[in-house]
């Protein structure tokens, strides 16, 4: 079995609050998993948690001797009072403003931290948060800890449509689809112009529905993909990568969780700690795979993250020139933007 079905298999499980193997780990996700389920797996009610190792630093769990630390996952142990709501409670720290004290938390050194940490990375594909109950079981999906490091590593992408779409004020343009054999998920790229045998000037946008659909004043995302398609067609021709990575690679959800942070005053890059995710989970495989299908093996980088370069020439694509991209704060997104130059590295 190839480790893009298992790994397709297993996201669709966990989404569903169901049951996965990861190695000799046996997951069943917090967020999703109804109480009922949980009864039926666990009915002995001594199943203990796993939590990324940020979020049981947030919640004071890092003086745990062995048992914590900002980069390892940490092993809850179960007691009487941790049913479905408390382990919900604990994991979405949304709630932490609001709830009242919990514990004591008793966390134990994990047995398996290589399959512990491979199981907290499926549950951020799927979109989840990064908490799970361990559980005996016997799955019917299971996937192997190699499978996901294969699939983070080698990503491919498939052509599996193209035509023509003519938009306002730009050149002749066509939209691609592609497929990632390994989640299912699609990603577009939008070809605008021609550009002659030349490194095309390339914006890497990730999909931002409160920004790019609703005009979010959160953050620049909108006014960026407007502004980065008036370059491109300025400049003649050049492609936008149009790339499934809402809210930095953690879904959705998970960003609207962040924006409820921030309203209590943490910035970007704590709120996505707090969650249990990295300041940044996209990469950039992805985006390479897309323009080496298209033909395209050198680019003109429309950008003002440095990660983004880094991350196209890691994958084989050159990057010949960045390209500025430079656009105006207003009240609601000016702390944002500071904080992209400020922890994130981004350039004036």
């Amino acid at each position: 079995m190839s480790n893009g079905p298992a790994l397709d298999r297993a996201i669709a499980a966990l989404r569903a609050g169901r049951t996965v193997r990861v190695g000799g780990l046996v997951i069943l996700p917090v967020e999703t998993a109804t109480q009922a389920m949980l009864d039926l797996l666990d009915p002995n009610g001594s199943a203990p948690m796993l939590l990324s190792g940020p979020r049981a630093m947030a919640l004071g769990l890092g003086n745990a001797r062995e048992a914590a630390g900002e980069a390892q996952p940490v092993e809850v142990r179960h007691c009487d009072w941790l049913d479905r709501e408390a382990a919900r409670a604990l994991a979405d720290p949304a709630q932490d403003f609001d709830r009242a004290p919990i514990g004591p938390l008793n966390a134990v050194p994990v047995e398996k931290p290589e399959c512990a940490k491979a199981a907290l990375t499926l549950a951020r594909l799927a979109g989840v948060l990064p908490a799970l109950w361990l559980i005996e079981d016997d799955p019917a999906v299971g996937i192997e800890t190699s499978d996901i490091s294969a699939a983070m590593e080698a990503q491919s992408a498939i052509i599996v449509a193209r035509a023509k779409l003519p938009i306002d004020d730009l050149p002749p343009s066509q939209m691609v689809a592609f497929r990632d054999p390994a989640s299912g998920e699609e990603h577009v790229a939008l070809v605008v112009g021609a550009f002659g045998g030349q490194p095309p000037l390339v914006r890497l946008h990730s999909e931002c529905l409160t920004g790019d659909v609703f005009g979010s004043l959160k953050c620049d995302c909108g006014p960026q993909l407007k502004e980065a398609l008036r370059i491109i067609g300025a400049s003649g021709g050049g492609v936008l990568l149009y790339l499934r990575q809402e809210g930095r690679g953690i879904g959705l959800a998970n960003k609207l969780r962040a924006y409820a942070l921030q309203d209590r005053g943490l910035d970007t890059v704590d709120a996505n700690r707090r969650l249990g995710f990295a300041d940044d989970e996209r990469g950039y495989g992805m985006a390479a795979a897309m323009l080496r299908a298209l033909g395209i093996e050198s680019v003109r980088v429309l950008t003002n993250n440095p990660n983004k370069v880094a991350g196209l020439e890691r994958e084989g694509i050159e990057v010949v020139e960045r390209v500025a991209h430079h656009m105006p704060v207003n009240p609601h997104n000016a702390d944002y933007i500071a904080t992209k130059k400020r922890r994130s590295g981004h350039l004036d």
